[in-house]
Formats: structure tokens, C-alpha cells, sequence
């Protein structure tokens, strides 16, 4: 669909060298008996005795029968030492290879393939701001930081090569002198930059814009990326809108310097350089890993609490699933913290979920208080167009000096490549980093972007330069242009201590100074305690910015367009105990368009938020009151509200044979994407179809339609205009609404047909619509032997795009799922031990090992697992217990030999 690399499978393969690898591997493991020890050799140890230096004291383990762990100690110190080893048990592997992906040193694993994706990630800066921030960290934080890192160095220091995980027996082969580095606090920092970027903001619609702007009219993209619909759609704050809004409300507009802006690219000598540079960039966006998801993409979360006068204990009850990659082992780690006695020095009595190589807990409950994320999506990144002259550009009429630095990026099996870096007041410059020359376009100003009168060029200016240039007998450097970006999170900021002091918040204000230094990436954050109270608060650096509206490129050689600092913490968004009683965050936008500054244009378009309000609502109209169970059952909802208002108008289209039969499938369909649904499947078909149809050969090349909330909305609002031009196809012989529509329901009944048989009734969503858990390394490596030890899958699952239950599918590349709900929660505040959770996969990052994928088929179902916390309910499912002790080496006396299980 016009797209040159589909933003939700990105390429994530290792190198033609590890044929042989795969090759080798299944050799090694084609012997039974040493196949089982190559795997089950790194299977860590569950139970008696583990010597972990620089312990204080005992620090006990236990582990339920998922492998999820509750870790006990005396001190903060020694909690996240242990912290630190039990990652490491359960998944070294994953902590090694984000740290590489996070400080751009992948081709050290994987060799020359890799040498791009390292340059764009050394060009950003990633490991150089984490060092920063954890050079600027209190020393209470500190030392939590390196505790963590001093118990994955115990762990390293009596385990290495396949002792380690089955990994790095596949990359030994091909790598054989790969030893692992010690961790450092830095390693960990920089998770969270990855973190941010997976969970960026509108970058991708930035660009799109941009790429769009050189076809199409203002009006046109505005069609192409509508508005947040205020009218129809609940905002967060404010909750679901008054039913006499949507016929009274008009569409947002747009800015005029963003409609003179993407009027003017067509034709001007700029706009092929920056198509260029951004095509270029779109290509090097899609080469980084997601370490959480298709960033960009369809991916969002859902959360909300209710409060204890609507639910049937009296006390809230908190929900939360957010939406990534389906990645193994899943992005998240399940863990228990806590100090044995709760003071001021170990202040953490805390379960949750984290990431393995960073310490403390993101998203979970303490003994007071439960919270929960979703990805805020304030626009917080911004592209400048620059004009450089060889190492200077320009900014406010004069030469700057670039700001240079060079790395060496050190290759597997190669030679160092050494890349220079070049930056600007603003940023990074991320365009051209392949070696790329983009057009020089000498004194030439892109008129498609409002400047002040005092920086546009005079007429003579080019003929000036070519004067002076003659005149001293030597060749003007030429002007170019090239692309930097100003990314919040290439400052150094806070949210390395916002971990731990959102952990150890006990009402609302501590949560909400906890908040306040939560700097990147941002969030929305809902809350409930044990005395009934329910908030919202929406943290994180914002942007103010002196002039656009973040949607599209602007000059870099003005200072009109920058930064004015941030909104400050106090006028974000935010909400407590609000009389409607319930909280819901989907991804919507937070705030009504009355809200004095700009957080973003670019929001999710509410379809989810909007199913949840309803739900709830009805429910408390009824009087029935909510309980945990009903806000799972919420959790899996697969109502598709597109499929609503499209089948009405497909079953007025005549047809005839088999497609007549296919259309039947909708007669009485209730507009769920259940797994076994014939209706489902045809409908996705016919999306799938429609959408190809209507938008390839028109959109240009580097844009794409796929399938979630803003193609909804597009072709939603098109549908009353049947006589737009959308609706037209020459190829397809379409002229109009329902001509397309007649010929694209032929086209699904055949493509169903051709994927399920001639027996329409027969046919499931569920069959298309499949789900592979696939390795964050290994995973599309195209090696078939090596996806076999560590994908898992496929499973045959519900759910859709901008559906509650989120397991979306990218319509430009088929049926598959691309993101789902990473893991979910469901907190009673009544009785902790009352919640429940569950992880995609698997807490153990060990092929093979029975936590590997031991959630998935539970997650498949819309199932979910008790999350005890009470010590005593912990202690009682404990299957095995492990005694972590600064001294003992021998045998636990009560437990027995130390045993690998």
C-alpha cells in the first residue's frame, strides 16, 4: 500500500552467516541425550541454596508454579541485588542483546548486517544519555542501580557461553569469541530511552504528512488524518461527551501555518530533497528493532479504574493491558519485591510488572496504592529541516559550526566501520546516515514553510554566491539540505528515579511527586488506593513550541520554531475522584480541544476508549455492580464498532453466487472478531480488500492505510460521500461507493474461499487470524531451524485493530498479528490477593524450560492466573524456594542440594 517497509514487521534478520549456525545447531541437537543437556543446562536454579556476594543477609526466594518470583529481603540494597540475579537467571540473553540494540553495538553480535541500525542508534545517542542521567542520579538511587547490577555480575561470575541460556550456543557458532561484559547501571538506564522511542509520538504522521503534502491539499490530508472527534468520543478527563455535542460540533481545523506549510512543499525546489530525506529516514526508522512494538503503528493500551460506590467490594478495582509487540519471552517480567520489615530505608512492599535488566517495578500495586500505564503520546519529537554548507548550517542568519563526533562501531567477523555524527542546535542530523548525498540546492529556501520576511532570501542571492565564488577562483561549498530531530528524551531527565519512588508511594500525592519525575516516555497514569480513592494523572516534558503544530517539518534555520520550554507538571492533565465515578484511558486524547497548550494532534481516535466508557456506563446505570471478573470479560471485548456502521451499507449491495452466500454470513452478526466467527473472518477480508483498493496507487510511496483507528475513521466519513473520488479505481473498473463496494465483496468471497474453502460456514476468523510469539533476536531470522527452538505459535486467536481486545493486524501485509495486549491486570483494592494477572508468555527467557510459554495458551483464552501478594498466600504457593546467602556455599540443610529445574 504505497509503504516501502511495512512499520509493524520490521526487519529484524541476523545474517546469512547464521545458515550455518541453524545448520550446526540442529546437528548438535539431533542427539537426544545431548540435545536435552544443550538445552536444559542453562535452566536456572529454583530451589535451595545460592551463594550471592555482597548480600547483607539471607534474602529468600520463592516461585510460584509459573516460575513468577517474590523476592524477600532486609534491605532496599540487597533487594535489588537479588533482583539483579534472578533476572539474570531467567533471562541474560534478552538483558545482553537489548543493551546492544540500546548502545548501537549489534554488528559485535551479529556482524555487518547490523552496521546501520548501530549508526542510526549511535546518531540518536541512546548509551551516551543514559551515562548522563546515571552520572545525575541521587546516590540513594544509585545504589540501587548498581546493587541490581552487582547481582547480574554474581550471576555472570559462575555462569558463562551455554551455561547462560541456549542463545548463545546458536551464536558461539558463529561468533566464538562472544563473553559477555559486565552490567553496569548504564545498561539499565538505557532500557528506558528504548522505551521512549518504541513509544514516541507522531513522528511517523509527521513524516507521512510531509510525504503526502507534494499530492495532496490541506483538506485532502486533513481527510487522510483526522482530528481527535471531540463529539463522539470520551476524553479522559472529561469523560464521554454530552449527547447533543455531536450535532452541534464542527471539525477541527487546520493551523494555517500547518495548511500553508503543506500547501506550499508541492513543487518547490525543496520538496524533492526533503521526500528524499524523508523516505531515507522512514527506511532507517524501520531498521531499529522494536523492543516493545511497531512503534508508530497501531499499538496503544487500555486502563481504568472504578470506584469502591460502583463495584461489588466497595473498594476500587484498577484494569490494565497495554498493547506491544508479541515478542518471546514477553516484553514483561512478573515480579514480587519486598523488605521483610517496611521503613523509610526499605520503603518497597510491591508486585508487578517490570523489564528484565532494569530494577524496581513499572506497573503493579504496594500495599497502598495500584497504578496503571498507557502510552500518553504527547508529541515530543520534531523534525527541522536544515540547511548545512559543509560542516557549519545555518540559524538565524548565521553559520554555526556543526557539532561533530566520531565512533567506531566494531563488526563480528569484520573490519570497525568509523561513522561520523553530526548534530545541530536542535538535534541529531538523522537523514543521510546510509552515505547518502542529498540534492544541494544552493540559496534555495523551501517556500513551502511560513518564514518570517526577514529570513527569506533576496532575489540576487544565487548569482551573488556564484560571483564570490569566481571571484576568489574557488567553488562555493554547496548548500544541502538534511533532516535533525529534537527528541525529549535526548536530554537528560528523571525517569530512572520515578521507578523507585512511584514504588514506594503510598497516597496520592507521593504517586503524584512520583509522577512529576517521570520525564520520558509519557504516560498516562491512573491510580487507586486502599481508603477508595481513584486518580489520573498524564506526567512527562511536553513541548511548548513558538510556532507550528508538530504535524509536519519546519525551517531549522529560525529560531521561530523552537522550544519555549515545557507545560509545566501542575496544568497537565489530571483528575481526582471525579463524580462519574471510573477513569477510562485508551489512548484518547486526555483533554478537551479547549486545552490552553497543544500536547499533540495525533491521537488515537477513541474507537477503544469509547467501548469501554459505554460498557461501563451501562453497567452502572443498571445498578449492577462491577466486579473483577467483569472487567476482564471488558479486557477481551472484540466488538468492532467500524464493523457497525460498514455492514449495513455492504448487505445493501446486490449480489449474486457465492458472494451472496458469503454476505449471508452477516445476517444477525453481532460485530464481534471472535475466533470462531465466519462473519469475522469476511468482514476482516473485506476491509483488508476495500482498503487496498481505495488507497494503493494513490498514496505515495512511504504512506500507508494499516487498518486501524485512523483508517476507520477515513473510511467511516466516506462513506457518506459515495460519489468521492476515493471510491474510484480504473483498474478495478469501480466508479463510486457501492460499484467498489460490489466488486470488493466478489474479491473477499474469492480470497475467502481460496484460504478456507468453498464452504462459507465453515470459515473462522481465528484461522487467518494467527498469532506467532517470535524471539526478539532470532525470531525472523528466515533461518527456519533457529525460529523453530525459539518462536512459539501459531496460535489461532480473536480480536482486531482498535478493538478493546487488541490483537491487531497490519492490513498492508495479511492476517497476522503484529501487536496484542502484552499482559493483563486486574487489581482488587479490596483484597490483593483477590487480583489477577497474566503475561503473554512465560516468565523464564529458557527455550523449553516449562515457564517459556506456559501463559501463552491461558492468554489466548481470556484467561487469567491469581496474583497473590499477602506473604502468607505467597509462602502457600510457593513450589520452590531459593535461599540467596551472602556466606553458605553447601547444601541448604532444609531445602536440600541446589537443583536446576
Amino acid at each position: 500500500m504505497g509503504t516501502d517497509a511495512p512499520r509493524s514487521k520490521r526487519h529484524r534478520r541476523v545474517g546469512p552467516a547464521l545458515i550455518a549456525v541453524a545448520v550446526v545447531v540442529t546437528l548438535t541437537l539431533a542427539g537426544i541425550g545431548t540435545g536435552i543437556w544443550t538445552v536444559t543446562r542453562s535452566f536456572p536454579q529454583f530451589a535451595g541454596e545460592a551463594r550471592l556476594p555482597g548480600l547483607g543477609a539471607e534474602v529468600t526466594v520463592y516461585r510460584d508454579e509459573a516460575g513468577i518470583p517474590q523476592i524477600v529481603a532486609d534491605t532496599a540494597g540487597d533487594l535489588f541485588r537479588a533482583e539483579g540475579y534472578v533476572h539474570a537467571q531467567d533471562r541474560f540473553w534478552e538483558m545482553d542483546f537489548r543493551r546492544h540494540v540500546t548502545s548501537g553495538r549489534l554488528a559485535e553480535l551479529f556482524g555487518e548486517s547490523q552496521v546501520a541500525t548501530d549508526t542510526f542508534i549511535r546518531t540518536l545517542g541512546w548509551r551516551a544519555v543514559a551515562e548522563q542521567e546515571v552520572a545525575l542520579l541521587d546516590p540513594v538511587t544509585a545504589g540501587y542501580y548498581q546493587a541490581y547490577a552487582d547481582g547480574v555480575n554474581a550471576y555472570l561470575a559462575t555462569h558463562t557461553g551455554p551455561d547462560l541460556s541456549l542463545e548463545y550456543v546458536a551464536l558461539g557458532l558463529q561468533n566464538p569469541g562472544y563473553t559477555p561484559e559486565p552490567w553496569t547501571p548504564a545498561d539499565s538506564v538505557a532500557w528506558l530511552k528504548a522505551m521512549a522511542w518504541d513509544l514516541r509520538s507522531n513522528l511517523d504522521d509527521e513524516i507521512d504528512r510531509a510525504l503526502l503534502s507534494g499530492s495532496y491539499s490541506p483538506a485532502e490530508i486533513e481527510l487522510l488524518h483526522p482530528s481527535y472527534p471531540f463529539a463522539a468520543h470520551p476524553t479522559i478527563v472529561d469523560g464521554a461527551p454530552a449527547p447533543a455535542a455531536e450535532a452541534e460540533a464542527a471539525p477541527e481545523e487546520t493551523q494555517p501555518e500547518t495548511a500553508s506549510a503543506l500547501t506550499g512543499l508541492a513543487g518547490t525546489p525543496a520538496q524533492p530533497a526533503l521526500a528524499s530525506s524523508l523516505t531515507g529516514l522512514r527506511a532507517a526508522l524501520a531498521g531499529v528493532p522494536e523492543l516493545l512494538g511497531p512503534a508508530g503503528g497501531e499499538i496503544g493500551s487500555n486502563s481504568w479504574v472504578v470506584a469502591g460506590e460502583h463495584t461489588d467490594t466497595g473498594a476500587p478495582i484498577l484494569a490494565n493491558d497495554p498493547h506491544l509487540g508479541a515478542v518471546m519471552p514477553s516484553v514483561w517480567y512478573q515480579v514480587g519485591l519486598r523488605c521483610r520489615t517496611v521503613s523509610a530505608d526499605c520503603p518497597f512492599d510491591l508486585a508487578g510488572y517490570g523489564f528484565s535488566g532494569l530494577p524496581g517495578i513499572i506497573i503493579g500495586h504496594n500495599a497502598k496504592i495500584a497504578w496503571g500505564f498507557t502510552n500518553l503520546g504527547p508529541d515530543v519529537a520534531d523534525l527541522y529541516l536544515e540547511k548545512v554548507t559543509g560542516d557549519t548550517y545555518e540559524y538565524d542568519g548565521a553559520q554555526k559550526p556543526l557539532q561533530l563526533r566520531s565512533e567506531t562501531i566494531r563488526v563480528a567477523g569484520g573490519d570497525p566501520v568509523r561513522i561520523e555524527i553530526r548534530a545541530t542546535e536542535h538535534g541529531p542530523i538523522v537523514s543521510g546516515l546510509g552515505g547518502t548525498v542529498f540534492p544541494a540546492i544552493a540559496n534555495e529556501y523551501p517556500s513551502a514553510i511560513d518564514l518570517p520576511a526577514a529570513d527569506a532570501p533576496a532575489a540576487g542571492d544565487a548569482t551573488d554566491a556564484a560571483a564570490d565564488a569566481g571571484a576568489s577562483g574557488a567553488a562555493a561549498e554547496p548548500t544541502v539540505y538534511a533532516l535533525s530531530l529534537q527528541w525529549t528524551a535526548l536530554t537528560p531527565g528523571r525517569t530512572a528515579s520515578a521507578v523507585f519512588a512511584l514504588g514506594a508511594a503510598t497516597d496520592w500525592a507521593s504517586f503524584r511527586q512520583a509522577a512529576e519525575l517521570f520525564d520520558v516516555p509519557s504516560q498516562n497514569l491512573v491510580y487507586a488506593d486502599v481508603d477508595g480513592n481513584i486518580g489520573y494523572q498524564a506526567p512527562g516534558l511536553i513541548p511548548i513550541r513558538r510556532a507550528g503544530d508538530g504535524t509536519v517539518p519546519v525551517p531549522g534555520w529560525t529560531s521561530a520554531y523552537g522550544w519555549d520550554g515545557f507545560i509545566p507538571f501542575d496544568a497537565l492533565p489530571q483528575i481526582f475522584n471525579p463524580p462519574r465515578g471510573f477513569i477510562v484511558t485508551a489512548n484518547n486524547s486526555p483533554v478537551g480541544p479547549d486545552y490552553p497548550y497543544l500536547i499533540t494532534k495525533d491521537w488515537d481516535l477513541g474507537y477503544r476508549a469509547a467501548e469501554i466508557t459505554r460498557r461501563l456506563q451501562a453497567r452502572i446505570d443498571s445498578g449492577t455492580p462491577v466486579t473483577t471478573a467483569m472487567m476482564s470479560e471488558i479486557q477481551g471485548d472484540t466488538y468492532n464498532p467500524l464493523a457497525a456502521a460498514l455492514v449495513p451499507v455492504l448487505q445493501d449491495i446486490e449480489t449474486t453466487g457465492a458472494t451472496r452466500d458469503a454476505l449471508a454470513l452477516f445476517d444477525g452478526w453481532d460485530y464481534h472478531l471472535d475466533a470462531g466467527s465466519a462473519a469475522a473472518a469476511y468482514f476482516n477480508i473485506v476491509w483488508r480488500n476495500l482498503l487496498s483498493v481505495m488507497f494503493d496507487q494513490k498514496l505515495p510511496e512511504g504512506t500507508a492505510f494499516t487498518g486501524g483507528d485512523r483508517s476507520f475513521a477515513v473510511v467511516i466519513a466516506l462513506l457518506d460521500t459515495p460519489e468521492s473520488p476515493w471510491w474510484d479505481n480504473d483498474r478495478l473498473g469501480s466508479g463510486g461507493r457501492d460499484s467498489m463496494l460490489e466488486r470488493v465483496l466478489v474479491r473477499a468471497a474469492a480470497e475467502g474461499e481460496k484460504l478456507m474453502g468453498a464452504d462459507v460456514a465453515g470459515w473462522e476468523w481465528g484461522r487467518i487470524h494467527t498469532l506467532e510469539v517470535t524471539h526478539s533476536s532470532f525470531g525472523e531470522s528466515g533461518i527456519a531451524p533457529l525460529e523453530w527452538l525459539f518462536n512459539r505459535g501459531p496460535y489461532e486467536v480473536a480480536g482486531g485493530s482498535s478493538v478493546i481486545d487488541a490483537v491487531g493486524w497490519d492490513a498492508t501485509i495479511g492476517y497476522t498479528v503484529d501487536w496484542v495486549p502484552s499482559m493483563r491486570q486486574v487489581v482488587s483494592l479490596a483484597d490483593w490477593d483477590d487480583s489477577t494477572w497474566l503475561n503473554l508468555t512465560g516468565s523464564s527467557g529458557h527455550a523449553f524450560h516449562p515457564n517459556y510459554d506456559d501463559q501463552t495458551v491461558l492468554w489466548q483464552e481470556h484467561r487469567t492466573r491469581p496474583w497473590l501478594f499477602s506473604l502468607a498466600a505467597v509462602k502457600q504457593a510457593a513450589t520452590h524456594t531459593l535461599l540467596l546467602t551472602p556466606d553458605v556455599t553447601g547444601p541448604d540443610r532444609e531445602h536440600g542440594p541446589a537443583v536446576n529445574r
